[in-house]
């Protein structure tokens, strides 16, 4: 782990292009909404090995929140977020205000996120992913990023923002990290502090579900061993469990393949996935 240095906390736009206007070498930029935990961390460390001077944003989209999501009771923590930046050896952290991010409130025009952005998360979550692409697009040009980090966790976030990069040249290099779990393998994220005792032992189901149907090489095999688990997990409400190619098309009948779910526990709505390899029968 790096030792603390200084890290520049910011909250405008000028001092952001101040900012990167004397970055000593490429832009390497983290996207957050804060409450950072060790999955945000491994991204940093990923940022450091490719540059000296890694930025760190952190901004709750009110974008790609739904009406009944999560957008007002959705952590913040600066200072502790600050804290971990600082023994990461981020250079600069990005804390925009609302109005400075949208000063016209919120835009008019958005991105169009594709079939891609209307199944499993996009069904489930209408205009989430919109909202992603928006902010994540006005990031990538505010920070004037050469290499952004992402979580697999959020994988058909991670796709979506790979394919705009390529669709629209956008120029910068996106680069996926391999989800970052809890010791007894539940997706780390930030919403997992919602979760009761009992419902924290639940969503183990998530994990467990996801590791059994990745040991099987046959597509419908593996769907029906995870969805076995998670129907025997009665707090697991699930909203797709989903077999598909890397690129989130139809998965293949061999080769590299991605298994998904979504599901709540309680009232937090939990993600996560796993790659596999088919073989067929």
């Amino acid at each position: 782990m790096t030792e603390p240095i200084h890290t520049q906390l910011i909250h405008t736009r000028a001092e952001l292009a101040a900012a990167v206007g004397a970055a000593p070498d490429k832009v390497a930029v983290v996207m957050t909404m804060g409450a950072l935990h060790e999955g945000h961390r491994t991204l940093m460390r990923a940022a450091r090995e490719r540059s000296k001077f890694v930025l760190v944003t952190i901004f709750v989209n009110p974008l790609q929140f739904g009406p009944n999501e999560d957008f007002d009771k959705y952590p913040r923590t600066l200072e502790a977020d600050l804290e971990a930046c600082r023994t990461e050896g981020v250079s600069v952290v990005f804390a925009p205000s609302r109005d400075e991010m949208y000063p016209d409130g919120a835009p008019s025009i958005t991105m169009n996120a594709g079939p891609l952005g209307e199944i499993l998360e996009g069904a489930s979550r209408p205009g989430h992913f919109a909202g992603m692409l928006t902010v994540v697009e006005k990031l990538l040009l505010l920070t004037r990023a050469d290499v952004a980090f992402f979580g697999e966790k959020d994988f058909q976030q991670l796709a979506l923002i790979r394919r705009m990069a390529r669709d629209l040249e956008l120029g910068v290099e996106i680069l996926g990290v391999p989800t970052v779990r809890e010791p007894d393998g539940l997706a780390m994220s930030s919403r997992n502090r919602f979760l009761l005792p009992d419902e924290r032992t639940a969503a183990l189901a998530l994990s467990r579900a996801l590791r059994e149907g990745a040991t099987h090489t046959d597509g419908d095999t593996a769907l029906a061993a995870a969805t076995k688990i998670l129907d025997d997990e009665p707090m697991v409400r699930v909203d797709y469990l989903a077999l598909t190619a890397p690129d989130l098309g139809p998965a293949p009948q061999e080769g590299p393949a991605r298994l998904l779910v979504a599901a709540r526990v309680g009232s937090t709505r939990l993600i996560d996935n796993v790659p596999l390899h088919l073989k067929g029968r």
